[in-house]
């Protein structure tokens, strides 16, 4: 450990530092005092953590049981020394036998600690380690957990066979990137992190790749700026039957504070979105037999994008052949940044190397389906490596790729990912992710660069999300909803987050 090595922090500071951690979390949000608590410490640093946590407990005038989960002769360093203090203490500890000698004092406890497994997981919970956890989640005690929730894997935040379900969790130095991933997230309650003396080198250092996405601070509206000052977009987009798509990507940017919105879909469906989306400048296409953008519009979508910032193409475009041909060919010859959503990614399946050879910024919103189309890897396997399958993908494609989901995740070519807290379980809805491609264009044409444009574009579909969510609640809300609410979430980031917003977003309360 780097604070070890080269810091020359010794190792039972940062265990004692972590447990007081935990205790101030404790004394917070539950109560010590006369209050009885069952602790279950594995054999690692993580159960030396609870053993402190115990200490601290009995000398506040609470009552700490502890229960080791192994053999004692395995503790080693920090967790045994603190092992032979609390053995001396007037605190009952006893090596975990059975449940039924341990149901009791969880029965009776007023709170759990979950000192077990920690960050070190590799395999599937078993024995009597999965016994434990699942007796802990049935008894319905509130739980804190220490670094991360037992079971869940620290890397990607899967649940390895089963997992402790906390009400409080508190890691040390930086949040897991098994803390900010679902299910790991969820299953962690409130989150909490303590730097535990590392100096802000550690935390704070630039080569670190996962991060928090906080986003930059948007630059000044010009009080004398035109339409086209705040970023011209053409939008290629929709087709016989998709009427949403093109809809909402094209007014999105404009509800989000961009400047001027081109539409360029398929004429006969002009008239059906104009009716919604009257603010929209309407390109009308002539299309296939099938209703979708014709080849023949080629040449004039490519002179049109040489005057625009940014070209935004696939929500809504169809399967056709015609037009999935169209979107690879326009794609390598249009040398403006493009973002491409939906079937348009479909499109470029086909030929990834056309987003590799572009020179020109290129920014893809796959969700997971169209991840594994893009990396002929399962559903199933993107969702348990996240992380390490976004960098190995926007890496090799010299490309910008958000990940949609819970929590989306942005890649970028040099290997950082940022965690997107923003966002409900209500935006899984059908327009939500073309609602998401007019907020980065928007973002872009108010000034940022490609690079936070797209963080920040992501973050407000997520808070406008949420700002919806708050009035009307996550189980009705619609793509509507969240691009009737993004003006309100531009305008709430500009005049300064409240406080609990900022708990909300930072992703961890720092104790």
């Amino acid at each position: 450990m780097r604070a070890i090595e080269e810091f020359g922090i010794a190792e039972e500071l940062l265990m004692e530092n972590a447990g007081q951690a935990a205790y101030f979390v404790l004394l917070k949000e539950f109560g010590i005092k006369d209050k009885t608590f069952t602790i279950f410490c594995g054999t690692g640093n993580n159960g030396g953590d609870g053993l402190v946590v115990a200490r601290k407990i009995q000398s506040s005038g609470g009552v700490a049981k502890v229960y080791l989960l192994g053999d004692p002769g395995k503790y080693r360093g920090a967790a045994k020394i603190n092992l032979g203090i609390v053995s001396r203490l007037p605190i009952e500890v006893q090596r975990y036998q059975s449940l039924d000698l341990s149901k009791e004092d969880i029965t009776q406890s007023d709170l759990i600690v979950d000192a077990i497994l920690g960050t070190g997981i590799i395999g599937d919970v078993r024995g009597q380690y999965r016994e434990i956890i699942e007796s802990i989640n049935d008894s319905r005690k509130p739980v804190l957990s220490i670094d991360i929730p037992s079971g869940i894997h620290g890397d990607t935040g899967q649940v390895m066979g089963a997992a402790v379900k906390a009400d409080y969790t508190v890691t040390f130095g930086l949040p897991k990137i098994g803390n900010m991933l679902f299910p790991g997230f969820e299953l962690g309650g409130k989150l909490y992190v303590s730097h535990i003396s590392f100096p802000p080198s550690i935390y704070n250092s630039d080569s670190l790749k996962i991060a928090i996405n906080h986003g930059q601070k948007l630059p000044p509206r010009n009080i004398n700026g035109h339409k086209g000052d705040f970023g011209e977009v053409l939008f290629i987009a929709g087709a016989a039957s998709y009427f949403g798509a093109p809809y909402f990507s094209a007014l999105s940017f404009l509800k989000a504070g961009g400047g001027y919105s081109r539409l360029a879909a398929p004429h006969a469906i002009i008239p059906s979105v104009a009716a919604k989306g009257s603010e929209i400048v309407f390109i009308p296409q002539r299309d296939t037999g099938s209703g979708s953008i014709s080849m023949e519009n080629k040449d004039a979508l490519l002179s049109l994008s040489e005057k625009m910032d940014m070209v935004v193409i696939g929500p809504g475009l169809s399967l056709d052949r015609e037009t999935q041909q169209l979107v690879r060919e326009l794609a390598q010859a249009i040398d403006k940044p493009i973002l491409i959503d939906g079937d348009g990614i479909s499109a470029l399946c086909q030929d990834l190397n056309i987003i590799k050879e572009r020179q020109a910024a290129t920014i893809l919103t796959p969700h997971s389906g169209e991840m594994s189309r893009m990396t002929n890897v399962s559903v199933t396997e993107i969702e348990q490596h996240k992380i390490d399958i976004l960098q190995r993908k926007a890496r090799n494609l010299q490309a910008i790729v958000v990940l949609k989901g819970a929590h989306s995740l942005i890649g970028y070519p040099d290997g950082r990912v940022f965690i997107n807290m923003s966002g409900n379980s209500g935006m899984a809805t059908a327009g939500s992710g073309d609602v998401l491609t007019g907020a980065i264009a928007a973002m872009f044409g108010l000034g940022l660069s490609i690079s936070e444009a797209v963080r920040k574009g992501v973050f407000f579909h997520g808070f406008a999300g949420d700002l919806a969510a708050g009035d009307k609640g996550e189980d009705g809300i619609t793509a509507q909803d969240i691009l009737d609410y993004l003006p309100l979430a531009v305008k709430m980031d500009r005049l300064g987050l409240s406080e609990m917003m900022k708990e909300r977003y930072a992703g961890a309360q720092i104790v």
